[in-house]
């Protein structure tokens, strides 16, 4: 378990070491942190009775109370820390920092703590929010600044870096190891985020990162979402990733407010691998045999609820006393289950995502632009069919026929536009000019070398499992290349004059503009099969296929108003 137990592991030091009542002071970052690693009954345990957000404290003193503070080192949190110093609410203070601290700013926090009530100040290096062992996101604001050459906003494309360099800084050190650096040749960002993190890892704070030397040096990766812009443009059918894409996940939990009659507990409810076993070992199987597992889990419970009636004697009340809390967190298991599955099933229906998603399946995997062509024309107009899912096959249309058919295009275009009311106009022409063929560099449709065709040709002749889970994200390709030592220098560069000698047993592949679940469900699986070489994914935001085109969305407006300007 691997990111989800080091951060645990953090905050269980944290706390264990300070006894007595606690409050714990947390920032909009850190408490996503926590949050996904800990839950509530735990920080109980633990003597955590107050959790505050150190943007909106109360100002009623609690000296009984000792306060742990976690927060990013930035310089909003040290300004408010130091004005929190001076008048202080707690009996003690003991901070703690989710990445490296100044000087300077260790300088200011002594010269505030006038009253000496700060007992420690130290770095925990869990800068990063560990959403599953194997994926980490960094839930960064201004996601879309990545589409935008630098010249536009400046100040916003240092800031979004930073946060990216400072996160994959913390995750080496919590990893404690220092990486040979790799990154897309054709993204501007994802060199500027390579180089940077090699200057603080090489330069600025070499000795931090001076680890033992292990035979291989561990891999970094940096690569940009618009090389595979098809992944969160599609329909997911594996428990996690469809739960993100029809209803969402932020931070582990999925809010059901909207959701029909759903009780007060189960308005949000919390779908972590940590603390939820049926989760863990259904989230990567695909809605049919989800649907299955859920209907023996239901009958098991069932079973439970019928001997739980039965009660004859003191001795049966006894027992059923004792395994009470048991039950009801059973009870509470087994209803999230099934109104998750239940509300996505009417999605399915209501949208008509069954017909949708095969066609987008066949957009991704297989070519035959003719056919295409009639049945997206086909699905533009069907009435049933809702606006977003109709951007979306005209998206994945354009991208895998961009050159073959423009004046096909074009009628798919005005299609759109006279169906869509919400459609804004040159969308899909800018998600071309973002990540067409000519901006990207990996063999999205398995068509640029031999291999790949060959590769494709072989898939068709076996068949596919399933229709609906036939797509294998560009990133499968990238681990392939990886593990065989294919990947090519030439398009992703090394920084500085650090090689990779042999194969790397540890690989952190981060992906600028955001991950998504099936990405993240690639590693896993391929983390489980194949225990020479464990890859980590992170990236600036989890995506689904409303996030991507949120972020298209707005990047198409800053980039229409700078060029007005």
């Amino acid at each position: 378990m691997v990111l989800v137990s080091l951060v645990r592991d953090y905050i269980g030091r944290m706390l264990q070491d300070i006894p007595g009542m606690k409050v714990l002071v947390l920032d909009s970052q850190t408490v996503s942190i926590v949050s996904v690693a800990y839950s509530q009954s735990e920080l109980l345990k633990k003597e955590v009775f107050l959790v505050e957000l150190v943007d909106s404290m109360s100002k009623e003193t609690m000296a009984h109370l000792k306060a742990v503070y976690f927060l990013r080192p930035t310089t909003e949190n040290i300004q408010k820390l130091r004005r929190q110093l001076v008048k202080p609410r707690f009996g003690e203070y003991h901070l703690f920092f989710s990445n490296i601290l100044k000087i300077t700013q260790i300088q200011v926090l002594a010269d505030s703590d006038e009253q000496e009530i700060v007992h420690q100040v130290q770095e925990f290096f869990a800068d990063f929010c560990a959403i599953d062992p194997y994926h980490f996101t960094f839930n960064m604001p201004m996601n879309h600044i990545y589409m935008l050459p630098t010249v536009v906003d400046p100040p916003t494309f240092q800031s979004f870096c930073d946060r990216a360099v400072d996160g994959i800084a913390g995750v080496f050190l919590a990893l404690k190891r220092r990486p040979v650096i790799r990154y897309q040749r054709t993204s501007d960002i994802a060199k500027r985020i390579a180089q940077e993190s090699a200057k603080l890892m090489y330069e600025q704070e070499t000795s931090l990162f001076d680890f033992r030397r292990t035979e291989f040096s561990p891999l970094l990766l940096v690569i940009d979402r618009r090389d595979d812009p098809v992944t969160p443009l599609l329909n997911q059918w594996t428990y996690q990733a469809m739960v993100h894409e029809l209803i969402g996940i932020e931070d582990n939990k999925v809010d059901l407010t909207n959701v029909g009659k759903v009780a007060n507990e189960q308005q949000e409810v919390v779908l972590s691998s940590e603390q939820d076993s049926f989760f863990k070992a259904n989230m990567y199987e695909n809605f049919g045999d989800l649907g299955m597992n859920i209907k023996t889990m239901v009958d098991e419970f069932q079973q439970i609820a019928k001997s739980n009636q039965n009660i004859q004697t003191i001795e049966d009340m006894s027992k059923f006393v004792n395994n009470y809390p048991e039950y009801r967190k059973m009870q509470g298991n087994v209803s999230k289950h099934v109104t998750l599955v239940t509300e996505m099933s009417r999605i399915v229906q209501e949208r008509k995502l069954m017909i949708v998603s095969q066609t987008e399946q066949e957009l991704a995997c297989n070519s035959g632009q003719a056919a295409a062509f009639e049945t997206v024309t086909n699905l533009l107009n069907n009435e049933d069919i809702s606006d977003i899912d109709r951007l979306r096959l005209v998206m994945l249309y354009a991208l895998r026929y961009e050159k073959e058919s423009p004046v096909q295009l074009m009628q798919l275009f005005n299609k759109l536009a006279s169906h869509s009311a919400k459609y804004k106009p040159g969308l899909v022409q800018f998600l071309l000019k973002q990540a067409g063929v000519d901006k990207r560099i990996g063999d999205l449709y398995g068509n640029r070398d031999l291999l790949s065709i060959a590769r494709n040709m072989a898939r068709g002749i076996k068949g596919v499992e399933n229709v609906y889970t036939q797509h294998q994200p560009l990133l499968f390709q990238t681990m392939e290349n990886i593990i065989k030592g294919r990947l090519k220098d030439v398009d992703y560069p090394f920084i500085g004059n650090h090689f990779q000698q042999g194969r790397p047993q540890d690989v952190v592949i981060f992906i600028v503009g955001g991950t998504t679940y099936e990405e993240a469900r690639a590693v896993a699986l391929h983390n489980a099969s194949n225990p020479g070489t464990r890859f980590i994914l992170g990236g600036s935001v989890v995506l689904n296929s409303k996030r991507f085109l949120r972020d298209l969305e707005e990047a198409q407006t800053i980039s229409r108003t700078s060029h007005a300007v």
